[in-house]
């Protein structure tokens, strides 16, 4: 798979406890992401934020959060993206969606990847 040098860099902000259909919805977002060929889906969860409600939260100790922060990044041609986007629409009942100019230095595999 070859991603155009200037591609998308596409951020999706929600909660660890948000659902679609009974699974997570960073899972149930990435899951969808694979079956659309997406280049790929990085899913990173954060220690503490706040979103539009102000709401905190927070892995710290004294006060852990059972629903923090949740990002999930996706780089492909704009083509890709744009047409991922009408099923975010559907997914994302709360959140942030964002979406950015990259320039993609190198994207492959090791020779043994499938």
């Amino acid at each position: 798979m070859k991603i155009p040098a200037e591609g998308k860099l596409l951020r999706v902000f929600i909660g660890e406890q948000d659902k679609w259909k009974g699974l997570p919805l960073y899972e149930a977002i990435v899951n969808l992401a694979r079956k659309e060929h997406l280049a790929g889906a990085t899913v990173v969860k954060g220690c503490m934020g706040f979103g539009c409600k102000s709401h905190m939260h927070t892995a710290k100790l004294e006060r852990l959060s059972e629903d923090l922060p949740m990002v999930i990044e996706i780089v492909d041609s704009e083509e890709k993206i744009v047409a991922f986007l009408p099923h975010l629409d559907e997914m994302v009942a709360e959140g942030l969606i964002t979406l950015e100019k990259v320039n993609v230095i190198m994207y492959r595999a090791g020779k043994d990847a499938n």
